[in-house]
Parts: C-alpha cells; structure tokens; sequence
C-alpha cells in the first residue's frame, strides 16, 4: 500500500538487544523470547505499574523489580501473568528486563511462561546491576549508532556530491546511491519513462510498483512516498515542482539514515534535471569550479548572483536556521533555501545555512534586533513594534522576493524554522557574517523569536581605536582568556540581560552550570558582576576580543 511520507531527519538509531546482552559490566542474561541479535531497541523505561501500557511509546526495555507482583508476598498466583505481558506486547513494548532482589529471587515462573507465550524477549537482570546502569548503557550504544548513522550519511553526501560534479552526473548519482542502499535506483521522467537507472535489476513486480509509486508523487501534493512490496522497500521522491522527473528507489532493507542519503540524491538530481541545465545553473558550476582553483569569493560572487555581468547584487545575508522539530534534512533545508529564495544551502548537523543575495540598498528591519531596539514577532509568528522602535510598514505587492520581509528588510521569519540573519555584506566580509547569523540564531533561540537579526550601527565604542580597543580587552579578560567555555559564556549571559535560563538555552548547558561558570568568571576576574558599569565594561571587552 502507498503511503506518503514527510521528510525528517532520521531517529536516533535503534540498538540490537544482543549488543546489550554482551555487555559484561552488566551481566544480563536472557531467559526467552526470540533471538537477541533480531530484537531492536529504541530506549529504556523503568515501571512498577500493574499495565504499564499507558506510559510506553513502543520499542522499549521495561525495567521492572516486579514490585507490583504479590507472589513473593506469599500469595502466589494471584497475578495475572498473561494480561500483564499482553499489555505490554499491545504497547510495542521490545522487551522485558526483570531485576532480582530485593523483591523476587528469581523470575517468577509464570511470567516466563508469559513471555514465552506472547514471544516477548524476557531478560534477568542481576542484584549487582542497577535500573539506571541498564538505561545507560542502552543510551551510550545509542549514541554510538548514531556516531556511525552520521559518519554514514556524511560520507555518502560527499560521495554523491562528488558523482554530481562528473561528465556524466546523473548516471554517477544514480549508481553511487544504488550502491550505498544495496539496490536500484531509477530516474523517471514526465511520462514516467525511465530515463536512466543503476544496480540490481529487481523483479518484475518490484519494476511494475516502483513505476506506479513514481506516477503516485507526480499526482499528490505530497513530494515523498514509500511502500514495501515482495519484501522490498520502495521510495519515491519527486524532483521539484510541477516538473514530473521521479527518482524511484527499491531496496532489500532499510536502515536508519538511507531516506536521509537518498533525499540528498533527490536534491542533487533535481537540480541536475532543472536549473543546472539553464545558464543560471551553470554560472553556479562555474563559481564553484573558480573557488576550488584559488578565486577569491569577490571575483566569483557575481556568478552566484546569476550569471556574468550580473551586477545587482553586491551584498549578501547569511542566514542561520533551525527547526523548531527534529534536525533539518536535505529536503527541508532545500525547501528553506527557496522559500528564502536562493539555492545556495548547506545543511550541516543541526544548523542550516543559506547564503541570500541582498537587495540594492539593503536594510535591517522585520524582526528581533540582536542589538537595542527593533521588532519581535509575537507567538502567532506577525510582527510588533518593541517600546521606541517604528512599525513595520507592510510592503506594496511584488516588492520584494520571495522570502523577503518589507522591501529592503532582508529575508523574513519562516514557518517551522527559528532564524538568525547577518547584516547585509560584501562577500569579502561572508565569513564575518557568518559569525553575525550565528550569534543572532542563539539570540533567537533564548529569546524564543522567530527571527534575530544582526543590526550594526555606530556607539560609542566605535570612538576608541580598534587596535587600543582590541589590546585593552585583552588585558582585562586575561584571566579567562585560557578558557573559551567561560568568556562564550559571559558574552550569552551579558547580551541576555544576566538570564541564567536563556542562557543556558542559548548554550545548550544546564542553568547549573551556567551559574558556575559565572561565579568563576566572576572570581577569576576579580569583579562584581551585578555592577552595570563592571557589565558595560566587560561587554565593551568582548564585543572587541579577537581570536
């Protein structure tokens, strides 16, 4: 059955029962149930619950000393065994873990029949190994699949990337990606004809299915659908709007991270079928090949504005986006790109980011001032004024490009996504705009805002001399110079007014450590950090800190 599906990013990979059970520090033992090595685990959950179902999303290792269970009270079969493993099966529950002592000696011998009977892997755990040391353990081999799901996906991007920039660049696509999912991969064309197609060659039915999959996304709003047929899993992704190429993807199995690679593949084809083909596209290739050979980004940025002799645009925004759910794909961070409308996208770990080329006379507006003043959008995603900043003015029709707050205002806050927006640039100064989205996305973070822009203007601070600005920070900072953690630190907590809960959200630590690492900051340097002017002085230090 066709099903269509959402692009996200992968979960967290799930771990095989039997990696649990060869730890030794642990000293698990299973009594029944299916084979370990074919039991997945997505998590751990300790319950003394009677019907542990409503507390479970499935997949898990329940945990249990069996406290609920009266049988070592000396009323023995008095439990109801049965129901209480059927529950736990009805809930998706992967396995049962059960801890000996100081409750029960042994399992009892009625939920081993339980188990067995409902096929739910049953595993003892000894006195010496705790709930928590289990759930450790389960999340560390997590980690560690995830670790490996990563280094997977990122050599298989570089791997494609590099079959995209070959003579032959959509045959290369097609046959790294059949390689790296162990199956076929076809491109479709707008009458659903395969235009090319590389690996194993599968059945016929799986040929038929694949075939109508592909004329499935060409009519749906939906861009993605999958389906399973003869033991086969089956995608399909439509490359771009409206323009009817397919790529069908048919594999034996499937594991974590391969929707990720094959929407890579996706994207990269869908601009190998489209815009690479237009003179656009190939004043792209043409920039990227000048960067590899030594250009410098100002010789080369007229291209990435569309094409030779090209001069509107001269400044450009880097922008910094999160989702507000899950970690962005390749297919949310290309739609990102053209909603802010520009293809130029890096989608690396958790941050996207885009490079978006600058109206003529570009100016900051529409959103969170990083600095004083400006506009917050409000929890329904408009915009007011703050206290002492003007109203945006809502822009004529056409005024600006797609993605674009008022005319001029730079790109605007986006549904689903958190932005932080540089200010408007040459391309020799990208990488210090770079630094600019970066601050602003942490900004809008804490400050829960949908977009932060970056506002530069003239202070105070620009009467003192950099170079004696620069050495005056230097010294008054070096006690904390040797440790990065702590002046990143005191900068997030300067620049948020001293809040010890956006600072932490900002940083991704724990409020706790936010506070020590100020009381540190505070007794290295010897100063009283509820003092405003020792505050001014400092921010004054960090603002003009380099390296």
């Amino acid at each position: 059955m066709q099903e269509t599906a959402v692009p996200s990013a992968p979960p967290t990979p799930p771990v095989s029962l039997a990696a649990l059970l060869s730890r030794d520090d642990l000293g698990l033992r299973q009594i029944t149930g299916p084979p370990a090595g074919e039991v997945t685990i997505h998590g751990a959950h300790t319950s003394e619950m009677s019907d542990p179902y409503p507390y479970l999303l499935g997949g898990e290792l329940l945990l249990t000393a069996g406290v609920h269970i009266p049988e070592a009270a000396g009323r023995p079969g008095s439990f109801d065994f049965d129901g209480y493993v059927a529950r736990i099966v009805a809930a998706g529950g992967a396995a049962l873990g059960f801890g000996v002592a100081p409750v029960h000696d042994t399992v009892p011998a009625g939920l081993v029949a339980a188990c067995e009977e409902h096929g739910l892997p049953l595993v003892e755990v000894p006195p010496r190994t705790t709930f928590s040391g289990v759930a450790r353990a389960v999340w560390q081999l997590m980690a560690r699949a995830r670790l490996s799901e990563l280094r997977r996906i990122t050599e298989a991007q570089q791997g494609l990337a590099a079959a995209a920039s070959r003579p032959d660049p959509v045959p290369s696509v097609l046959r790294r990606l059949a390689g790296r999912l162990e199956g076929r991969a076809v491109l479709y064309g707008p009458e659903g004809a395969e235009i090319a197609a590389a690996g194993r060659e599968p059945g016929d039915e799986v040929r038929r299915a694949l075939a109508e999959l592909a004329r499935f996304v060409t009519g749906h709003p939906s861009s993605t659908a999958t389906d399973t047929v003869a033991g086969t899993r089956l995608a399909a992704y439509a490359l771009g709007p409206g323009r009817g190429f397919v790529l069908g993807v048919a594999a034996p199995h499937r594991e974590s991270g391969d929707h990720t690679i094959a929407s890579v593949a996706a994207v990269l084809l869908s601009l190998l079928t489209g815009e690479h083909q237009s003179g656009t596209g190939a004043a792209r290739s043409s920039a990227l090949v000048r960067l590899l050979l030594g250009a410098r980004r100002e010789e080369v940025a007229p291209l990435l504005g569309g094409g030779e002799g090209d001069g509107a645009v001269t400044r450009w925004y880097v922008v910094h986006a999160r989702p507000d759910t899950g970690a962005p794909d390749a297919v949310s961070a290309s739609a990102l790109g053209a909603a802010l409308g520009s293809p130029l996208v890096d989608a690396a770990d958790d941050v996207v980011r885009v490079l978006v080329p600058a109206p003529p006379q570009a100016e900051d507006g529409g959103g969170v001032r990083e600095r004083d003043g400006g506009v917050r959008p409000e929890g329904d995603g408009s915009v007011r004024p703050e206290a002492g900043a003007a109203a945006p003015r809502k822009p004529p029709a056409g005024s600006g490009p797609a993605g674009s707050g008022p005319a001029g205002s730079g790109p605007a806050a986006q549904p689903g996504w958190t932005l932080g927006v540089s200010a408007p640039v040459v391309p020799a100064e990208w990488p210090a705009a770079d630094a600019q989205a970066a601050r602003a996305l942490a900004r809008a973070r804490a400050t829960r805002s949908a977009l932060v822009r970056h506002a530069e203007r003239p202070g105070f601070a620009d009467l003192v001399p950099p170079g004696e600005a620069e050495a005056h920070a230097r010294a008054l900072l070096a006690p904390i110079g040797g440790v990065p953690a702590l002046a990143e630190t005191l900068r997030a907590w300067l620049s948020l007014h001293g809040s010890w809960d956006r600072t932490a959200v900002a940083l991704s630590v724990h409020r706790n450590t936010v506070r020590q690492r100020i009381a540190r900051c505070a007794a290295l340097l010897g100063a009283d950090l509820d003092d405003p002017d020792v505050r001014m002085e400092l921010w004054f230090a960090l603002r003009h800190l380099r390296g």
